[in-house]
């Protein structure tokens, strides 16, 4: 299914274009927690109305909440596919998977500490582990938890935006203290990594409030799968079709309405129109792969990075990290007279960086260096 690896592939610059901003903001990847007007994909159009804080917006608005959703769905349709591949040899399940779950919990926690306060990889490791447990259970079971996780984060996230917006709490214009400032601006590496490990539960907030999402977005990606809509055939074309038109009509119009209203409806953005938006970009790539065909240079580079898309996620951040922060290069300080423009540059440059390197690694090696680590360790364990 080579719609996989080029969605795979999407995901990953897609989540680039969202941690970008987190890497070039005062605070650096702590920003998004202090509030104010750059928290929020909006905010700095809202506060301040002019061409650049428009652009910013705007591909803000597209990124945000959109590819996490669509990342972690995909990790839902690679766990069904592994299922899939155990049966058919006749292995147990899980089985061997919880050593892949462990490795990848490891990983992500590794990559918290020393690179990305914003890791997924660890959430997805746990969840991993509770979907590969229900995928041997009846399709009703798998059914019933998909649709109640859906139902759980709706009315958790309903809730913490009514009190949001009923009491706001947001006093305008970035709160990043001059301590943190100065920590990503001028401070050693070492620092930060303690930094992040003296906050580590405030920094870990996300994955567990939105634990039943995730549930629903691996299950979702096991139902999609199982329901043709990435093979190249009428039936998934008719789904992706489907999931163009519903997934862009309804979420987009509500993801821009959310972030027109400023920070107390943040939560409604990223976690509640952010993955229907998810589910159209599925759609969109699928369509437009069936019409114009999956080749080219644009197509082939991101299929590579998809091929190779844990190397790429942890990759994309390590060369933010060293790019922008102050014991790297400083470029978040140094560059901050051009505004957003320069953002949006870093992350067209690395996009490209990244797509471009997978096509030359995989000319020489079969795995990348993340998933051939993987391989090894996982051979090992069993």
């Amino acid at each position: 299914m080579p719609l996989l690896d080029l969605l795979r592939g999407v995901a990953i610059v897609g989540t680039l274009a969202t941690n970008v901003w987190l890497f070039t903001a005062p605070g650096g990847e702590t920003s998004a927690l202090f509030g104010g007007a750059g928290s929020v994909p909006m905010g700095r159009f809202l506060e301040d109305p002019s061409a650049s804080s428009l652009v910013e917006g705007l591909f803000r608005t597209a990124a945000n909440g959109t590819f996490l959703a669509l990342l972690t769905l995909m990790f839902g349709v690679g766990l069904a596919l592994q299922y899939r591949s155990a049966r058919n040899r006749g292995r147990r399940w899980p089985g061997a998977y919880k050593w892949r779950a462990l490795f990848l919990f490891v990983e992500g926690t590794v990559h918290f500490t020393l690179v990305f306060a914003f890791d997924v990889l660890m959430g997805y490791a746990v969840v991993a582990l509770l979907v590969a447990w229900l995928l041997v259970r009846s399709e009703r079971v798998q059914i019933w938890v998909m649709w109640t996780s859906l139902a759980v984060h709706l009315a958790l996230m309903s809730l913490a935006t009514a009190v949001t917006v009923l009491l706001p709490v947001g006093g305008g214009g970035d709160e990043v203290s001059a301590e943190v400032a100065e920590l990503y601006a001028s401070g050693t590496y070492l620092e930060q990594v303690v930094f992040r490990l003296e906050n580590a539960l405030i920094l870990r907030a996300e994955p567990i409030g939105t634990f039943a999402l995730m549930v629903f977005m691996f299950l979702l990606g096991v139902r999609l799968l199982r329901a043709g809509a990435f093979g190249d055939d009428d039936t998934g074309r008719r789904l992706r079709s489907s999931l163009l038109v519903r997934g862009l009509g309804v979420g987009l119009p509500l993801s821009l309405a959310a972030s027109l209203g400023g920070e107390e409806w943040a939560l409604a953005d990223r976690y509640m129109a952010a993955p229907l938006v998810a589910l159209g970009v599925i759609g969109l790539v699928g369509v437009l792969r069936d019409r114009f065909g999956g080749t080219g240079p644009t197509a082939n580079g991101l299929s590579a990075l998809g091929r190779m898309a844990m190397t790429g996620y942890v990759a994309q951040n390590v060369v933010l990290m060293l790019v922008s922060y102050g014991f790297g290069l400083g470029l978040t300080e140094r560059m901050a007279w051009a505004g957003p423009w320069w953002s949006l540059t870093l992350w067209a440059g690395v996009s490209v960086l990244l797509a471009a390197g997978s096509v030359l690694w995989l000319r020489r090696f079969r795995n990348g260096p993340l998933e051939a680590l993987q391989k090894k360790v996982l051979a090992r364990a069993r």
